[in-house]
């Protein structure tokens, strides 16, 4: 098959992730979960305390930042921060909300920007994130918009949630619908299908059948009718 460039958007605990990773996989592609940049940033800024409402100290932070997406032993990919693995400590519930808001801020969307478009050159590769088929990628050669009902990704959500978290699951379905408001809602990039996207609501459908649906579209485009 031709390799192409894939990018998969959507709101959170649509499943993108676990779609991503599986869809690269069945591929041979390299897999790059976006949001996970953006967490990144938000936690390394906290850390730093920077203050986001500060241009010069955001600019200057982000130019001395060095985050990178690196593969670990197991094939899977963790996100270094100056050298240090920061992939646990970013997927929590505040680093989720933390990362909506650094996301609606010009510099980091702008210095991302290239991070993430030096990734497709190369292509043969699966993005996940919010604005990958709209912002990043318009010229991506197939795009999904991944979704489901809020109840359901709530529920999901929770039950990816370690015990000690202390979330209930009315607690996850209300941060879960105010992050969906901030996505859809916030000026720069919100969150919204392509035009040309293929959408696609797994609520009732399981990973398998989401996939199944997708390699259709990716066999058409890539020029293999190919089981």
């Amino acid at each position: 098959m031709e390799p192409i460039v894939i990018t998969i958007d959507g709101p959170a605990g649509a499943g993108k992730t676990t779609i991503s990773r599986n869809l690269a996989d069945l591929l041979s592609y390299r897999y790059v979960d976006t949001g996970a940049l953006y967490r990144g940033v938000a936690y390394c800024a906290e850390k730093a305390c920077v203050n986001l409402t500060d241009e010069k100290q955001l600019s200057s932070f982000l130019q001395n930042l060095k985050l990178s997406l690196v593969r670990d032993a197991a094939g899977g990919l963790k996100l270094v921060a100056d050298g240090e693995d920061i992939t646990a400590l970013i997927r929590t519930p505040a680093m989720s909300m933390a990362a909506s808001k650094v996301a609606a801020l010009p510099l980091v969307r702008s210095w991302l920007l290239e991070v993430q478009r030096k990734l497709g050159r190369e292509k043969a590769v699966v993005f996940e994130g919010r604005d990958m088929g709209t912002v990043v990628f318009p010229e991506a050669d197939v795009k999904f918009f991944l979704t489901a009902d809020l109840s359901v990704r709530a529920r999901r959500r929770y039950a990816e949630l370690p015990e000690e978290s202390g979330q209930s699951l009315d607690d996850v379905f209300a941060d879960m619908k105010k992050r969906d408001e901030q996505d859809a809602g916030r000026d720069l990039a919100p969150l919204v299908a392509a035009h040309d996207a293929i959408y696609i609501d797994a609520s009732k459908f399981t990973i398998d059948e989401v996939l199944g649906q997708m390699m259709v579209f990716v066999r058409a485009k890539s020029g293999s009718g190919s089981e």
